[in-house]
């Protein structure tokens, strides 16, 4: 859920340039917890079990950074966060670093001063309508009530789309997932528009998800990932390259299973740096040799963290399209460890 801010981009700027000066890293090592700043709650992505448990698949990059640092997956302090509260969470140094399904865009990598590491979901914005409403495309949703997420680019999106078509719509603004599935299932909106693995998420949990569809448009690219305040290099490295270690593991075969024998050596330099049997990776970025290891083990490299949460497997059903590693014609790949 993305996207666009109405807050005042010059304070948020503001206390993140202040906070970011004090080394975060230092900071989440005295305080032995990473504070972790995720969604309010969207199943697969970031939400708490019957127990208490946040799991989800932006959890596992949170478990996977207080590994690399911490020694421990799960020395982490969740901190729900909206589409409207999550950059002044971060900017304030309540939170360390964000997982909570937010694209990248120019003005909040730029005008907000913050670093987005890298994209952990590559990802589009779509809709979802009941199929009793009897529409097959986007196009055909002129005079719509759409449940929209305030604090995000989803509705500038939608502007455009509507404009361009030549059609119109009435917003019904909501502010978190859980409000979103409430209206659109009492029927207050004909339609529920959010990045697609968002609407796919969603439906799983309803009761008849087969009563739902998501529509074949894809309306805007959604570039998901991390991000971390702006002038804390160090901090910065440490998120990128634990995410870069599990796109890199699933490259290399590197998986939970068998990382304990792989750690022992290999024949392959870039598998020995990665997992901290050669070379000086780790102290480079201010940690032990083997930080991308406990990185790795928390919760698997990024094909396990996919398959176990969102995956064709799951409820949430999602294929790997442009998320595929690049080897297998998708988007994904890390830069050397080297």
């Amino acid at each position: 859920m993305k996207k666009s801010v109405f807050l005042g981009a010059l304070t948020v700027a503001g206390m993140a340039a202040g906070v970011a000066a004090a080394g975060t890293m230092d900071d989440v090592k005295a305080r032995g917890k990473l504070n972790c700043g995720v969604t309010t709650g969207l199943v697969g992505f970031a939400a708490p079990d019957s127990n208490g448990e946040w799991k989800g698949f932006d959890v596992a990059l949170c478990r996977a950074v207080a590994a690399a640092v911490l020694g421990d997956g799960n020395a982490v302090e969740f901190v729900p966060t909206t589409g409207k509260t999550r950059f002044t969470a971060l900017a304030s140094g309540e939170d360390d670093m964000l997982a909570r399904n937010t694209t990248w865009t120019f003005s909040r990598d730029v005008d907000l001063k913050f670093e987005f590491v890298g994209v952990n979901y590559y990802d589009g914005q779509g809709f979802m309508v009941p199929k009793s409403l009897g529409v097959s495309s986007a196009k055909e949703l002129d005079g719509a009530t759409v449940c929209i997420q305030t604090g995000t680019t989803t509705e500038l999106n939608l502007a455009d789309f509507f404009r361009a078509n030549n059609i119109s719509y009435e917003p019904v603004p909501i502010e978190t997932n859980a409000e979103a599935q409430q209206q659109y299932l009492a029927g207050a909106c004909d339609v529920y528009t959010t990045d697609a693995s968002g609407l796919a998420a969603t439906r799983a949990t309803f009761e008849n998800p087969g009563d739902h569809v998501l529509l074949p448009e894809i309306i805007s690219k959604e570039p998901l990932g991390p991000l971390v305040r702006h002038g804390d290099h160090e901090w910065g490295d440490v998120v990128r390259w634990t995410l870069n270690a599990l796109v890199s593991a699933e490259e290399m075969g590197i998986t939970s299973a068998n990382i304990d024998e792989m750690s022992a050596g290999t024949n392959n330099p870039e598998i020995n740096r990665i997992l901290g049997s050669e070379g000086t990776l780790g102290e480079m970025l201010g940690l032990d040799a083997e930080w991308a290891k406990r990185a790795i083990k928390v919760g698997g490299n990024y094909g396990e963290v996919f398959a176990q949460n969102i995956g064709e497997s799951t409820p949430i059903g999602l294929a790997r399209g442009l998320n595929a590693q690049w080897t297998d014609g998708g988007l994904l790949y890390s830069p050397p460890f080297r």
